[in-house]
């Protein structure tokens, strides 16, 4: 199985396009359940961001699964998918790692190096263990994909270098956060890293408002904040000097009436796909508001030029890597096959030999057994080493040479690569992706 990535991204479509893309836990679970129902597709899952809509994928074709997986992605939109296409980006195989990797750096995010990312990474893997479409081939990709992303942050300055999102939405939204009040709606990760940076930036007054109470309670608890239920927030507004919304609801939060009954100017910054702020608040008189679409042309990488460039090479240096340990991998079964092999040839001369010579003696026998073994090794150990080798190096399948120039059954190949069953002393142990 290989990985194909069918995506479309803040970098490939405007905002209000993804906007109408965009999926809550529910229809991400029912996006992966449709993906599942194709025929090439064997394990699935769906980065869901608020500027990134992703398929992972685990296909037997390319040609079989790219043009299902692109109509399923592009349907929410309901618009002619032929004039969405242009919009899409599709990486496959060698690019599917490379992309997914780059993803969990935060190098494709909005806010280049962000570390939420990393989480939203997390969450798509999680959701697949938990829904069982995830195999081998897409949690090997995404558990290393997350180690990338925790070196990035670890060995570089890219989380003091690059603008989160937040931090870049309320410089363009407030001169100074100090001595405001601030309403933060919501009480996931962009709105817990929401609290945070404005109580870091002096805030006089945080209030969280959220559906579940509970949430709520916990991030306004975390950062000494207040919280407040989903029923208050038009109270809570009144008074508010900036809301800060990143729900991410169905339908629209925060209406036009709502923010006209501030009682004095207003800053407003929705951070959610789809929008949890009437757009058209933006008429109001002392209301102003920044969105996603404001944003991206902001939020350039020479920000973090050298932090960028040490992630990238990060990044390229893991890529490699996780390619040559594949190619290693997916060349054992071939080698195990070929020696497999020789050892029929071994037996199979041995017993035409014994059946010439039957008054062989026991020693004779076991030297002559030793010797074939041994010439059998050693025509083989070089090719399979010499193989490995290449296989590192290059892109090309030493493991389909091999399987070519010694003529080994493909059936046979195909045997090592299954799991073994508990109690099955054959095959190799273990599954390669």
């Amino acid at each position: 199985m290989t990985a194909l990535v069918v995506g479309i991204s803040h970098r490939s479509a405007p905002i209000p396009l993804l906007e109408k893309l965009a999926v809550d836990a529910d229809g991400a679970t029912k996006l992966i359940e449709d993906v599942l129902a194709n025929p090439h597709v064997s394990e699935a899952t769906v980065v869901a961001t608020c500027n990134r809509m992703e398929i992972y994928a685990a296909v037997d074709r390319f040609h079989g699964s790219v043009e299902g997986l692109s109509q399923r992605l592009l349907e929410p939109a309901h618009e002619s998918v032929e004039a969405l296409l242009p919009h899409l980006y599709i990486h496959y195989d060698d690019g599917a790692v490379s992309h997914l990797f780059q993803v969990a750096a935060g190098l494709d995010s909005m806010a280049v190096g962000e570390a939420q990312i990393l989480g939203q990474t997390r969450d798509a893997l999680a959701l697949g263990q938990e829904l069982g479409s995830v195999g081998p081939t897409l949690n090997t990709l995404f558990q290393q994909a997350l180690r990338v992303g925790k070196r990035a942050h670890a060995e570089t300055g890219i989380d003091r270098a690059a603008p989160t999102l937040v931090s870049a939405a309320l410089d363009r939204a407030v001169d100074d956060v100090r001595g405001l009040r601030v309403v933060v709606v919501g009480a996931g990760g962009m709105a817990g890293l929401a609290v945070a940076t404005v109580v870091r930036r002096g805030a006089a007054e945080v209030v969280v408002v959220n559906r579940t109470p509970e949430r709520a309670e916990r991030l306004a608890r975390e950062y000494a904040a207040r919280w407040a239920p989903m029923s208050a927030l038009e109270s809570e507004i009144v008074g508010a000097d900036l809301v800060v919304a990143c729900a991410g609801a169905t339908g629209i939060l925060i209406s036009r009436d709502v923010a006209a009954g501030a009682r004095g100017p207003l800053a407003m910054v929705d951070l959610a796909l789809p929008h949890d702020i009437d757009p058209s608040v933006v008429d109001l008189p002392g209301v102003t508001l920044v969105t996603l679409a404001d944003l991206a042309g902001d939020l350039q990488e020479s920000e973090a030029g050298a932090e960028v460039e040490a992630v990238r090479t990060i990044v390229t240096s893991e890529v490699d890597a996780f390619l040559a340990a594949r190619r290693a991998a997916g060349l054992t079964p071939t080698v195990v096959a070929l020696r497999t092999m020789a050892t029929g040839v071994v037996e199979s001369e041995m017993a035409r030999l014994e059946h010439r010579l039957p008054d062989l003696d026991d020693s004779t026998r076991a030297e002559l057994l030793q010797t074939l073994r041994r010439v059998t090794d050693k025509l083989v150990h070089q090719p399979t080493i010499r193989a490995k080798e290449l296989g590192n190096r290059s892109a090309v399948s030493y493991a389909t040479a091999l399987a070519e120039l010694f003529a080994l059954d493909p059936e046979a190949v195909d045997a090592m690569t299954r799991p073994v069953a508990p109690g099955d002393g054959t095959g190799l142990r273990g599954e390669t992706s």
